[in-house]
């Protein structure tokens, strides 16, 4: 059972892919909820959706790989650039000029990438633990890269998981350990068995796919100094994923504002809903005024 139901679900089609999105509310302006990384899908904004819709319309939908959208093997489907553009399609398919669009980690990215391909169609966009390229990795993460694509250790611990042979071997456990620190906060147990589901319906082939995908450091940092809408960043001080740093340099590049949530991981959002609902129902309301 859902705590609210689309007004309307649909499918858009776009460089061959079918993708699902679905549209909550009616008011004005229309916030765009953008996906995530591929390995859960638009559910994981269940608890802003509610509130949001009963002051604003929503949009959310599918990136490629899970929810209702295909399960496309094709790199080029996952890159930044193509979620900016399925994005423009969404919202097209929904009548909606312009909105306010909000990114949560990888989906930062893809958020801004929007930004720089529609500068006209952003009014303001929102970033949560920005999971964006500037050379700043989160304690713990600094040899997950570089390990990614050699072999495993016979029993291996912690980010060692973070492992593309790992993936195809130990999915479900690789999934499990992901999201365990995602929630860094104590009593996360619903959430996590949440996303280790949203997980499983997707698989580490698509993963696989989506990774091959990472913009620069580089154009990251272009495409920040150009950006010209208003700007907030959220972000959980305990955030094992994406260092809290990464925002702070976000906010330093462009002056945005950003908000920090003392004790919160990765997924404020779904830990400190409340709080989190308020401040970006109150940055939407300024960007509108």
């Amino acid at each position: 059972m859902r705590a609210s139901y689309p007004e309307v679900e649909g499918q858009v089609s776009h460089n061959g892919l079918n993708l699902g999105y679905e549209v909550f509310g009616a008011g004005d302006p229309t916030v765009l909820l953008m996906p995530s990384w591929t390995i859960i899908h638009s559910r994981f904004w269940k608890l802003q959706v509610p509130y949001l819709a009963r002051h604003f319309r929503v949009v959310t939908f599918d990136g490629p790989g899970n929810g209702h959208s295909d399960r496309s093997l094709d790199p080029h489907h996952y890159s930044a650039s193509s979620y900016a553009e399925y994005a423009l399609a969404v919202l097209d398919a929904c009548g909606v000029e312009s909105a306010i669009a909000v990114g949560l980690s990888r989906g930062a990215q893809y958020t801004l990438h929007l930004a720089s391909m529609a500068p006209d169609r952003v009014l303001g966009v929102v970033m949560v633990g920005a999971a964006l390229s500037l050379g700043i990795t989160a304690p713990g993460r600094e040899s997950a890269f570089e390990r990614f694509h050699q072999s495993y250790p016979e029993n291996p611990r912690g980010w060692e998981k973070y492992n593309l042979a790992y993936w195809h071997d130990h999915y479900e456990d690789f999934t499990r350990f992901f999201f365990d620190q995602c929630f860094s906060e104590q009593h996360s147990t619903k959430p996590i068995e949440d996303t280790v589901g949203w997980a499983l319906e997707t698989n580490p082939a698509v993963l696989e796919a989506e990774s091959a995908n990472w913009t620069s450091t580089k154009s990251t940092r272009e495409m920040l100094t150009r950006l010209a809408c208003p700007l907030l960043l959220i972000h959980g001080t305990d955030d094992r994923i994406i260092s809290d740093e990464v925002s702070k340099e976000v906010a330093r590049i462009t002056g945005g504002t950003l908000l920090s949530m003392e004790g919160s991981g990765h997924l404020p959002l779904a830990r400190d809903p409340v709080r989190f609902n308020l401040a970006l129902r109150d940055f939407i309301a300024r960007v509108a005024a």
